[in-house]
């Protein structure tokens, strides 16, 4: 089994399409972990803000059989309709064990994003703090701490199988909307 770490976000309706993502990962992957929750601008794409989160979990699928997999569950909630109003689901492969290059022409790992975009480091210095990015070598948690992402991202309330996916002292300690967010 291989551990995998994905990203999702949504910015249409984001409690119904990330719990169907939730849902369609969790019967895809073993021992399926969640961050918290986080809420931020559109970055890179006009249209509402985008509440974003980062799972862990393990699978026995080859990468771009994985990949197939997750674009699948995305059209299943509608990323690709004609005159979609939004983003429905966007899961991104962020690391697939500690794989380093460029796999089927385009997916590139570990994703570049990791290192650039608040709602992916913040997520990630939660879920997988000790966890060493494959390239640079440092710890998640180290890379967040030294980081110079200056983004507006505040964590929000979100519920999934009945539990609360972020801890309220997270809430009340970077409220929202949070002034620029920066480590």
């Amino acid at each position: 089994m291989t551990q995998v770490v994905l990203g999702l976000g949504s910015n249409l309706d984001p409690q119904k399409h990330l719990c169907a993502g939730l849902e369609a990962l969790n019967l895809l992957l073993k021992d399926l972990r969640c961050s918290p929750v986080f809420e931020s601008l559109a970055v890179g794409y006009q249209g509402p803000n985008f509440h974003n989160l980062v799972v862990k979990g393990y699978t026995d699928s080859p990468l771009l059989k994985l990949d197939r997999q997750l674009k699948a569950i995305e059209a299943d909630n509608g990323r690709y309709a004609p005159n979609r109003k939004g983003l429905p689901l966007d899961i991104d492969v962020l690391l697939y064990g500690d794989q380093v290059g460029t796999f089927g022409g385009e997916l590139v790992l570990p994703r570049p994003e990791i290192l650039c975009n608040a709602f992916v480091l913040w997520p990630l210095a939660l879920l997988v703090p000790e966890q060493a990015h494959p390239v640079v070598g440092q710890s998640f948690a180290q890379l967040w701490q030294e980081s110079d992402i200056q983004q507006q991202l505040w964590p929000v309330a979100f519920q999934w199988h009945g539990q609360s996916l972020t801890p309220q002292r997270l809430l009340e300690s970077f409220p929202a909307p949070a002034c620029l967010i920066k480590r």
